[in-house]
């Protein structure tokens, strides 16, 4: 298989908590011939579409990201943009605001 690079990885929950980063046209394959059979739906379809036409040269690496991306949300299991420890630790830390 083709290992077209994304420009930006995608981040995505790979069960209890473990980030995985998925970097190229392989990992994409790889996650999405992982996914549960039971859990594939027509944006997951869509997503496996993406990865070989992306492979075969018919679409960009980036065009198949981003329909990687659409499947992750899509499942909930893209991961946040902003670790969520990090968040929750910024939050309370932060100065309250009287209006």
């Amino acid at each position: 298989m083709n290992d077209l690079a994304f420009e930006k990885p995608v981040a995505v929950t790979a069960g209890l908590g473990t980030r995985l980063e998925v970097r190229n046209l392989m990992d994409m394959h790889r996650f999405l011939l992982d996914w549960p059979p039971s859990r594939r739906t027509s944006v997951y379809s869509t997503a496996v579409r993406a990865c070989e036409a992306a492979r075969m040269g018919h679409l960009t690496a980036e065009q198949a990201r981003r329909a990687f991306e659409s499947f992750a949300k899509c499942h909930q299991v893209l991961w946040p943009e902003v670790e969520p420890l990090i968040a929750n630790h910024a939050l309370r830390n932060a100065p309250a605001s009287h209006a």
